[in-house]
């Protein structure tokens, strides 16, 4: 068997995964360091080998489940530089564990996926202030049941997340930081901190005006991070550090 691409070849390891009912996983790859091209891969069964220890482990209360059997199922990819194409170098077909059956396969991590007329109904049901929740129990009845769904509530979830990130344009950051930047100059004590994550996005925010240093230099001894606020339409989480003054009144930090 010979595939154009090693794309190509992941995509028809997902399938038969489906199909027989178990969960991939890319092993490894190798890449030619003049241009980068993939010599060589393998895509396995991701009950292949067994999970390293984790160093945490004397720290953790509750273990996460052993799913790594050493299962040998695998395939293995090299590339024929006369023709330019990859063809299979090994294939292991036997399973030493249960297989998942034909009825739940769907649900797989692989399998898993929203289509362009599901995900435009997840968002029609967001902008009509649907819950998530709700969205996806209705979604799962119109199918007749959440094993007939190829989704699960948690991807329901990712995609509004996802959505909603993509739709934070620039202009929201830029705008946010120059109304801090006014405050500054209108009251210079007025403080923020910007955290970014590993694409350089803004992931988190803290601000602090003059009322709140002062309120927390006389009455900081005790300090409660309120997070009842939840999260707004936006995913955006929001928390505050509060605290008590002499009259027993809330006062924010």
């Amino acid at each position: 068997m010979k595939f154009s691409s090693t794309d190509e070849a992941w995509m028809f390891w997902v399938s038969y995964g489906g199909q027989k009912g178990f969960e991939v996983r890319k092993r490894y790859s190798n890449k030619r360091k003049s241009d980068g091209k993939i010599r060589s891969c393998r895509f396995v069964c991701a009950n292949e080998g067994h999970r390293l220890k984790d160093k945490r482990d004397h720290l953790i209360k509750c273990q996460r489940a052993e799913t790594r059997t050493d299962c040998q199922v695998r395939t293995g990819l090299i590339l024929d530089r006369e023709k330019g194409n990859y063809k299979v170098s090994e294939l292991i077909l036997e399973h030493n564990h249960a297989l998942q059956l034909s009825q739940t396969s769907h649900l797989l991590v692989s399998q898993r996926k929203i289509s362009e007329l599901q995900g435009f109904e997840i968002e029609t049901a967001d902008d009509a202030g649907i819950g998530p929740k709700a969205a996806h129990e209705l979604a799962s009845i119109q199918v007749g049941g959440s094993l007939n769904l190829s989704y699960t509530l948690r991807d329901h979830k990712n995609y509004l997340r996802a959505k909603r990130q993509r739709e934070m344009a620039y202009g929201q950051a830029g705008n946010m930081l120059m109304y801090f930047q006014k405050k500054i100059a209108e009251n210079p004590p007025f403080q923020y901190a910007l955290q970014m994550d590993r694409e350089e996005q803004i992931a988190n925010i803290f601000w602090v005006d003059a009322k709140m240093l002062a309120d927390y230099a006389y009455f900081g001894d005790v300090v409660s991070f309120d997070t009842t606020f939840g999260t707004n339409k936006e995913s955006r989480l929001f928390g505050v550090f509060v605290g008590f003054n002499h009259f027993r009144e809330t006062v924010v930090f």
